[in-house]
């Protein structure tokens, strides 16, 4: 294939994928400008392709343009954010990243990725603006921010009344603390309950979900940002700054960026930190609560979290158990979640049916306390008005299994009465099996009442 197919290939495949892509030939003309890339900076095809880079967009120059960098100098840029204006006068924010083609020792292009995190941006913008805008005394008396305490945590299980006992305690100073427990255990809300049980209660407490931002953008909420320190830098106070004396909680911390961690740690060891693009360290005083949903040794051991950060974070370990091993809790916490809902529903539901009962008390609850909540609310929701009782046609519970018949097994070995009750006892074993010999549970599983399950079991030989 002669190079100039090679490259209006090149051009088609291109025009396929999702991010900007600029390429230029070691003339300094574009050769390849995508549609991507042509929606993001509002230029036509035909204004850029085959034309001079520099003729075409004015103002660049080797020392402020990351393609010309990488085609006179060989330099490398990757996931560099930019922030500029397009045609249209629109700011626009990108992660770059930019290489040289370097054949023979010779550079022939340089390719530019650009992947268009604008409304990203905007974002992150609109998170910090409203975090600066709660603490303003004048905000704060038309919105009221919904704050948790100990008062607000309901429990009566002894693994977890052992938690909130150490959590009490870690109020009681400013070392770090480290919540591991699975989604839905409440981890935020002892966070916030051991902030305002501190002296730093009349201080700010700020979130952060680690996972809900790309490194770039994290970077600048944590930290903030310096004008000048990238194109269309703003100077803006981070989270850190914004939570100075008071408390920051930094959630799912097994999902920051790896690159971002040895950041994190400097601020942990130095006490203070230095914008994006800034050059003043700013001192900062701040108590550091982080979650995770995954155990510590799995995160450790799978390098999702630095070692020597762990430690630093992990000075008050506190590992919230889930609901199945709070088996004290869950009517306690279910009839809470009714009372909340009869509010919100304008329902007056006051117990609970034997079934719905046993069935609470015997389901596993991945999605814990928060599972159960919203099995609650919209069983309440599903009431009418003169009922009182919640019963099992109030829930929606699906639940499914998978069995196989072995290709061994055909009916001509056993007659087809054989056959079937073969089949029966392996669905059954394997209901059992995934309900961990719950008898309830597998009788919900396979849609037949507990006792006729048991009289199976019983025919079959069953053991539990």
């Amino acid at each position: 294939m002669k190079s100039k197919e090679c490259l209006l290939l090149m051009q088609k495949i291109l025009q396929l994928v999702e991010e900007g892509v600029h390429v230029l030939d070691k003339h300094g003309n574009t050769i390849i400008y995508n549609e991507s890339m042509s929606a993001l900076e509002k230029m036509d095809l035909d204004d850029v392709i085959k034309k001079p880079f520099t003729e075409v967009f004015k103002g660049f120059t080797n020392e402020n343009s990351t393609l010309l960098k990488a085609l006179y100098s060989k330099t490398i840029t990757k996931n560099l954010k930019q922030t500029y204006l397009n045609k249209d006068g629109k700011e626009i924010s990108t992660i770059n990243t930019t290489i040289p083609v370097v054949i023979d020792d010779e550079v022939v292009a340089a390719v530019e990725v650009a992947k268009n995190i604008t409304k990203i941006e905007e974002m992150s913008n609109t998170i910090l603006k409203l975090h600066d805008e709660i603490e303003k005394p004048e905000k704060v008396k038309h919105k009221k921010v919904k704050k948790y305490n100990f008062d607000n945590i309901v429990g009566r299980s002894d693994n977890f009344l052992d938690v909130i006992d150490r959590a009490k305690k870690s109020s009681k100073n400013s070392a770090s603390v480290f919540i591991y427990g699975e989604t839905g255990t409440g981890k935020e809300l002892i966070a916030q309950s051991i902030h305002y049980a501190s002296i730093r209660k009349d201080k700010p407490f700020k979130a952060q979900n680690c996972a809900a931002l790309p490194e770039s953008l994290l970077e600048g909420l944590l930290f903030g940002t310096s004008k000048g320190g990238f194109t269309g830098a703003v100077d803006r106070a981070g989270l850190f700054e914004q939570a100075n004396g008071g408390t920051l909680l930094l959630d799912e911390i097994n999902s920051m960026p790896y690159e971002l961690q040895p950041k994190l740690l400097r601020v942990l060891q130095e006490n203070y930190i230095r914008r994006v693009g800034g050059s003043t360290d700013i001192p900062i005083d701040v108590r550091i609560i982080t979650t995770c949903n995954e155990p510590p040794e799995k995160i450790l051991k799978e390098g999702k979290l630095r070692k020597d950060l762990f430690y630093r974070l992990n000075v008050i370990p506190l590992n919230v158990p889930p609901l199945r091993e709070r088996i004290d809790d869950i009517i306690l916490l279910a009839k809470m979640f009714v009372d909340k809902h009869n509010v919100r529903f304008n329902k007056h539901v006051t117990d609970f049916s034997d079934e719905v009962y046993e069935y609470l008390l015997s389901y596993d609850y991945p999605g814990n306390a928060r599972e159960l909540e919203n099995m609650i609310m919209s069983a309440v929701s599903m009431c009418e008005d003169d009922e009182h009782i919640l019963t099992g046609s109030h829930f929606y519970i699906q639940h499914s299994i998978e069995y196989k018949i072995d290709d061994y097994e055909k009916i001509e070995d056993y007659g087809i009465d054989k056959y079937l009750s073969n089949l029966e006892k392996k669905i059954i074993e394997k209901a059992l099996s995934n309900s961990k010999n719950n008898i309830t549970r597998a009788s919900n599983v396979l849609k037949i009442k507990r006792q006729t399950l048991q009289h199976k079991i019983k025919k079959y030989d069953i053991n539990i």
